[in-house]
C-alpha cells in the first residue's frame, strides 16, 4: 500500500469514527434523563454546543475531504486541517488531566466518551504527524486557528449568561466567577498556542525530510 493510499484509508476511518462517536452520543443523550435540558430536541441541540462535538466535526470534515484525495490549498482549508488537529489535541489532553475523574459512564455513554476524548484525538493527531498533509501550516494559518476558539468560548459564555448553561465546569461561571473562568481560558489557550508553535516548527521539519527523501 503506497503512502499516500494509506492516509486516505487513515483519514477515512478517522471521519468514520467522528461519524460514529457525534451519532451516538445524540442517541446517548437523546435517551438520557440527566443534564440541564429535560426534552429534547433541546437536548440533542446542545451536544452541538460543547467544544469536544465541534473540534469533532471540524477533524472529521477535513479528514473526509482528504480522504477522497482531495487537498485544497485555500487559506480557508489549511486553517480548518491545523484548528482540526490543535482542537481534538486540546481536547484530548484537557479531558483526561481536568475532566475525566468527574465521569462515571457505562454502555453506549462510555464508548461514545471514549471514541470523541480518546480515539479521535490519537487518530488526529497521529494522523497528522504521518500522512500530513505537510507546508500546510505557518503564522498567518496559526494566527486564523485562534478565531474558531475564541469564538466558541464568546458563544458559550453569552449563551451561559442568557441561560444559565456552561458546557464544562472549568467555564462555568456561576461556580467559579469571570476572573477564575477567564484564568482557565488562558491556561487552554497557551496550550493551544504551544501545540501550534510546535505544529508550525513541526510540519517544516518533516516537510525537509520529505523532500530530501523524494
Amino acid at each position: 500500500m503506497t503512502k499516500s493510499l494509506a492516509g486516505r484509508v487513515w483519514f477515512g476511518l478517522t471521519a468514520l469514527a467522528v461519524v460514529v462517536g457525534v451519532v451516538v452520543q445524540c442517541f446517548v443523550t437523546a435517551d438520557s434523563t440527566e443534564g440541564f435540558y429535560k426534552e429534547n430536541p433541546e437536548r440533542v441541540l446542545n451536544v452541538f454546543a460543547f467544544f469536544t462535538i465541534q473540534s469533532n466535526i471540524i477533524l472529521g470534515a477535513t479528514c473526509l475531504v482528504l480522504a477522497l484525495g482531495s487537498i485544497p490549498e485555500s487559506t480557508w482549508f489549511r486553517t480548518l486541517r491545523l484548528n482540526g488537529v490543535l482542537c481534538i489535541a486540546v481536547t484530548g489532553i484537557v479531558y483526561h488531566v481536568a475532566l475525566a475523574d468527574l465521569d462515571d459512564l457505562s454502555g453506549a455513554a462510555a464508548f461514545t466518551n471514549f471514541v470523541l476524548h480518546t480515539a479521535t484525538p490519537v487518530l488526529g493527531v497521529l494522523g497528522w504527524l504521518l500522512f500530513g498533509p505537510r507546508g500546510r501550516t505557518d503564522p498567518r494559518v496559526v494566527g486564523w486557528t485562534l478565531v474558531f476558539p475564541l469564538a466558541w468560548l464568546v458563544f458559550t459564555l453569552i449563551r451561559g449568561e442568557g441561560t444559565g448553561f456552561y458546557p464544562y465546569p472549568f467555564v462555568d461561571v456561576l461556580e467559579h466567577g469571570y476572573g477564575r473562568v477567564l484564568l482557565n481560558c488562558l491556561l487552554v489557550a497557551l496550550l493551544f498556542l504551544a501545540l501550534a508553535a510546535g505544529a508550525t516548527v513541526l510540519d517544516r521539519r518533516l516537510r525537509t525530510r520529505t523532500t530530501v527523501e523524494r
